[in-house]
């Protein structure tokens, strides 16, 4: 099927359809996996890595694929497997073409949301609760006090503080481990 068919999939909402399409680059991004000494499991995560990357993009207004599907997830997959080795060289980053900024920073991006992900994670239930509560459920300080049985709104103000803090301290300790 050719990019533009599969372009108009994602624009028509059958992303299904659209992904079903995609995997079948698999077996190319797979043997760049395994000639750069990966596994067919890294090649998997990889590969389904370049995908997130891909539909957060296709979900931003002001996105432009200027290359085919297969180039933007061989780019996106080569990224995403250089920097979980840890081995791109300060001449190699300061070389990259325009497009491929753009994508390396997609892959920074999706680094950074999963590190959030990973930092709400690891917090109590009760701070996850208050903050889905306050950010998703759009729940007022009142209504979330007498859900969670605090005395007043001021207590869930700062209880909501609090597990921000604590999702913050989190997030920073992940991604100065990362770094190093």
């Amino acid at each position: 099927m050719s990019d533009d068919k599969i372009m108009a999939l994602f624009k028509n909402g059958k992303r299904e359809k659209a992904f079903k399409e995609l995997y079948k680059l698999y077996p190319r991004i797979e043997k760049l996996i395994l000639s750069n000494n990966g596994t067919k499991s890294d090649a998997n995560d990889v590969f389904q890595e370049a995908l997130i990357i891909l539909n957060r993009n296709l979900e931003k207004s002001d996105f432009k694929l200027t290359s085919s599907f297969y180039t933007y997830l061989y780019s996106v997959s080569r990224f995403v497997w250089k920097d979980t080795q840890r081995k791109f060289t300060k001449q190699e980053l300061h070389n990259l073409q325009s497009e491929e900024v753009s994508i390396f920073d997609a892959v920074l991006e999706e680094q950074k949301y999963k590190s959030a992900e990973k930092a709400f994670r690891e917090l109590g239930e009760r701070c996850q609760q208050l903050l889905q509560w306050f950010y998703v459920k759009k729940m007022t300080f009142k209504v979330i006090a007498e859900q969670m049985r605090f005395k007043s709104e001021k207590v869930a103000k700062n209880q909501k503080y609090k597990c921000l803090q604590k999702a913050k301290d989190i997030y920073r300790t992940q991604t100065k481990t990362v770094q190093s």
